[in-house]
């Protein structure tokens, strides 16, 4: 993928960007102001593509020009267009803010005849749910990088034309700062980028500031991962509405926001499922050559060998073009295991672009296979020019499969990665920078190993004088420790000291279950609305899709409810656009106008020789598909030994297996515990394959093995 390197600083119309974040638990409000100047000597119309996170909710609009001030309105997207053109066309600065058609992650904004040596400011706004990750921190990410879209094949050149620059050559400055607030200490903040130290501003560490330090290069995303004390507190938050809008409207009735973290019982939990179809579905596109396709290949080595026996599997990898292992899936057994390893070994990243419609579409013609679970992981780095398209086809078959998705580098779409996971009802990963990928992917496999949870329902006890309006869609998977939001419209009075109740019910494993959470209906202070807005986005996304649903027919008057939620709301959709015109200037101009595409950064991976083979996957490779290891040289040298000091330990009575098999659990157990999370399915893999020998002499091997090996871990700790 050779993008062009293009910069012409001289007429670069953006100076610098200043960032305020502020995050109350797991809600942000993000406000970024652009500071634009025109050094040409001619008028000048300048287009400027960025990224934004995928499920923002973009609430405010506004420029400032010398003294003047303009805010901007939401309109119906063509009504806005013509408003902007028409302005221009008399004389007037214009600004137009709007969603491109493909992703609902890419926004272009025309700023409209800026004269000679003039300077524009931009504020824009949006709120945002922050995700989840897997070591319970909370992801926010503001997107540097707009890498070029992949087009499928025949489709017609619409959506964005971006030109690329070099990111180290990017000429604008960023600064950023963040203010976070939680009802639970703020434990640590940590980002990709350097950090000045954290600021508490109050004893209970409730409320602390950051800023990025000095000199940062806006060349790459800036990631933060909020960390809070006890985080899966299930919480409610109730915010009145907008004294100016009517009431019974959904910007005039309070709105509550419920965040529900299920926690399923113990013994559930310990029987992980035996059986399922694992499909993994890997990028080979040009994009992801040297680190991370070694990564990615890495990854699928640890997948492999966390397989449960019994199950069935096959991987397909995809770039222009597709390719699958096995041409349909196969039972797990040494054999293919061994199989599809050597094929996963030679695979590089030599598949072109990312056109990842057409293997989905193969994947979901196979019949299903009865009592094996599908459970679809889809590796990319990359964007797709049909970032809807894809995620249409993937809520299709969602009740057939569960799909869950790993988004690999700075690059890979935030609507592409968490749409999937949504629709499919499964989960999605950010791998970035440094990240090591298999502890977030093992973490999945946790997931996708967790009995489905069927019949869920949510239910609401209100008092009788107040009614409710669910604005989510329902909810179709629950996974242990992982957040669930509900936005909710309250319509009717209450006295101030009602309490509401919502209880969420569903079946696991057979065994129903119910988590209950209480809450005051008395709304919180200074939320703002930031709530409504929210609410009012995750409304507008499901009616989005439900037309899309139901492209070509009787359209029972979807798409005008969408407008018109938006322009109530301020809130940007797909229908709509932000337009600002300024009435005072109108002078007609002399001249033509030029017209500008402004260069966006990308960021370039370079390439890096091969490291040597990581000692910990040097093990894993090793392990058999039942979960044992055999005795062999191999695994001496894996476990710094020679093949003479590990035979000379081995206790009389034991099978070499069963001590090959300790020997391993050892290792991992005393020299791996940081990777714990890498290794730990396989290792109870091992440890069941160890219970099932019912060998005579467990306790004298793992005495002999901490001895051989310098240890002493207990035979407990192994599982046994």
């Amino acid at each position: 993928m050779n993008a062009q390197h293009i910069t012409f600083c001289c007429g670069f119309p953006l100076k610098s960007i200043e960032v305020e974040l502020e995050v109350r638990d797991h809600v942000a409000t993000v406000v970024s102001t652009l500071n634009y100047e025109n050094k040409e000597d001619k008028p000048l119309e300048a287009v400027f593509v960025f990224p934004l996170p995928g499920d923002a909710a973009v609430c405010h609009f506004s420029a400032q020009i010398g003294q003047t001030q303009i805010v901007a309105e939401v309109k119906e997207k063509q009504e806005a267009l013509e408003e902007y053109d028409d302005a221009l066309s008399s004389g007037q600065q214009a600004f137009l803010l709007e969603e491109s058609d493909e992703s609902p992650d890419i926004f272009s904004l025309r700023v409209g005849s800026l004269p000679p040596g003039e300077s524009a400011s931009i504020r824009l706004e949006y709120v945002i749910e922050l995700a989840v990750q897997a070591d319970d921190g909370l992801r926010f990410c503001l997107p540097a990088v707009l890498n070029p879209r992949y087009q499928p094949q025949g489709s017609e050149g619409a959506g964005v034309q971006v030109t690329s620059v070099p990111a180290s050559l990017v000429p604008y400055s960023l600064s950023f700062s963040a203010r976070v607030s939680s009802p639970r200490p703020v434990s640590k903040v940590e980002s990709n980028c350097s950090l000045d130290p954290l600021q508490y501003l109050n004893t209970d560490q409730t409320q602390a500031t950051v800023k990025l330090a000095a000199g940062h290069k806006f060349d790459r995303d800036v990631e933060l991962l909020i960390y809070y004390k006890d985080a899966h507190q299930p919480t409610a938050v109730v915010e009145a509405g907008q004294a100016s809008a009517e009431p019974g409207s959904l910007m005039g009735d309070p709105v509550v926001m419920v965040s529900l973290y299920p926690e399923f019982p113990q013994s559930v939990m310990s029987s992980m499922a035996s059986c399922g179809e694992f499909v993994l579905l890997m990028d080979r596109s040009g994009s992801m050559s040297n680190t991370r396709i070694r990564s990615a290949k890495d990854t699928l080595l640890l997948l492999l060998k966390s397989l449960p026996m019994g199950c069935y599997f096959n991987i397909y990898s995809f770039g222009s073009r597709y390719e699958h292992i096995f041409p349909k899936s196969v039972e797990y057994s040494q054999q293919t295991m061994e199989e599809a390893l050597k094929k996963v070994e030679q695979m590089e990243a030599d598949l072109g672009g990312t056109e990842i419609l057409e293997p989905l579409k193969h994947i979901y013609s196979q019949p299903c296979i009865q009592n094996q679970p599908r459970q679809l992981f889809v590796f990319t780095d990359g964007e797709v020019g049909n970032t809807k398209e894809v995620i249409d086809l993937v809520k299709k078959n969602s009740g057939s499969h569960r799909c869950f998705s790993f988004g690999i580098g700075e690059g890979a779409s935030s609507a592409l990665i968490n749409g999937m996971a949504k629709e499919g009802g499964g989960h999605a990963q950010f791998i970035t920078g440094t990240d090591r990928m298999q502890p977030k992917v093992m973490q999945s496999l946790r997931f996708a190993l967790q009995p489905a949870v069927v019949d869920i329902s949510v239910t609401w006890d209100l008092p009788k004088e107040v009614c409710v309006t669910v604005l989510s869609p329902p909810i179709t998977a629950l996974f242990q420790g992982q957040r669930s939001l509900i936005y909710a419209q309250l319509t009717g009075q209450s006295s101030e000291a009602a309490e509401g109740c919502v209880t969420l019910k569903y079946s696991l494993a057979g065994h129903p279950s119910e988590n209950q959470l209480h809450f005051s209906l008395r709304p919180a202070e200074d939320t703002g609305l930031t709530v409504h807005r929210l609410g009012a986005q995750t409304l507008i996304r499901s009616l989005e899709m439900e037309e899309r649903d139901r492209r070509g027919q009787q359209d029972g008057g979807v798409k005008e409810k969408v407008v018109q939620l938006s322009v109530q709301s301020g809130v940007s959709s797909s229908f709509t656009a932000f337009i600002a015109v300024n009435k005072d200037n109108s002078e007609v101009i002399q001249g033509p106008l030029v017209h500008r595409n402004i260069p966006t950064p990308y960021g370039g991976e370079g390439g890096s020789p091969q490291p040597p083979r990581d000692p910990l996957l040097q093990l894993v490779s090793l392990q058999e598909a039942s979960g044992c290891w055999l005795l062999d040289s191999a695994l001496a040298a894996a476990l710094g030994k020679t093949d003479e000091e590990v035979e000379k330990s081995k206790p009389e009575k034991a099978s070499s297996e069963v001590w090959a098999t300790i020997l391993a659990l050892i290792w991992l157990h005393g020299f791996k515990m940081e990777a714990k999370d890498e290794w730990e399915l396989l290792a109870m893999k091992a440890a069941s394959w160890l219970r099932a020998q019912n060998a005579p002499c467990v306790s004298e091997c793992v005495d002999a093995g901490n001895v051989l090996l310098g240890c002493s871990v207990k035979k407990e700790a192994l599982g046994l």
